[in-house]
């Protein structure tokens, strides 16, 4: 059995055949100019294997939850950005880190690990000069999942398929969103036909929004999950979608 349970934005806790993976963590209630305004705060069941980090924004590679996470979990980021993780974290999480491009991969307990294309932006930021890949993974063991991170759509998304579980990032935190580098609900719902998942849970949107502005087209913030679920019925027929809660977990793979 595979079970991911969606803690807010890109934050996910994956358990597959008896290893646990967390993605792009962030547990705190504040990220800069951020307010988690849905959800609780993440109380997840331990320390993970390993963390996936996709890329270096700070939404997704979250210093301060790194460090509160605790434990010595493999870290397993984009080409590059292990200069960022000695600065960041130190040297002894530097020593568990392994840098992944498109098309490498890792074992992590029972399963593997492989990086593959995003099509986003794998800077720090405008302020920084870190820079390092964008990646997505995908993940092997009683399931193939595909944890996106940020992304907009590429041709190579096809070369995914099949998948069971595909984390769809279908939104973002704030009232603009770029269409080439991020998905909305209704690329999500395109990615989803390309990847060819038996299932879906849309991510990376009604978590975190900006500091006073929670009645700026606030419809960008609630809605993308449940309109990614309406887009696929019809643009990817064959495959489950599941709108989780922050904290709900979905297990597939159930024994008959």
């Amino acid at each position: 059995m595979t079970a991911v349970t969606w803690w807010g934005h890109s934050t996910v806790w994956l358990a597959d055949s008896g290893t646990s993976l967390l993605t792009d963590p962030v547990l705190t209630g504040r990220v800069a100019h951020l307010r988690r305004m849905a959800g609780p705060q993440p109380a997840l069941p331990g320390v993970p294997d390993a963390v996936l980090l996709s890329h270096l924004h700070a939404d997704h590679f979250h210093v301060a939850s790194l460090r509160k996470l605790g434990g010595t979990p493999k870290l397993i980021v984009p080409r590059g950005a292990g200069g960022f993780v000695v600065k960041a974290l130190g040297f002894e999480a530097a020593a568990r880190t392994v840098e992944l491009a498109p098309g490498e991969e890792t074992t992590v307990g029972s399963v593997r690990v492989r990086a593959v294309k995003a099509a986003h932006d794998g800077g720090r930021g405008p302020w920084s000069r870190e820079r390092a890949l964008a990646i997505g993974f995908v993940v092997e063991g009683e399931s193939r999942t595909w944890f996106a991170g940020d992304t907009g759509l590429f041709d190579e998304m096809n070369d995914l398929a099949p998948l069971d579980l595909a984390l769809v990032p279908v939104g973002g935190w704030g009232p603009t969103l770029g269409s080439l580098h991020h998905l909305d609900a209704t690329a999500g719902a395109e990615a989803l036909r390309r990847v060819k998942a038996s299932w879906a849970v849309p991510v990376h949107y009604g978590t975190f929004w900006p500091v006073g502005m929670g009645r700026v087209r606030s419809h960008m913030f609630r809605d993308p999950g449940e309109e990614f679920a309406r887009v696929a019925l019809r643009t990817a027929p064959d495959s489950h979608v599941r709108v989780l809660a922050q904290g709900e977990t979905l297990t597939i793979g159930r024994p008959a």
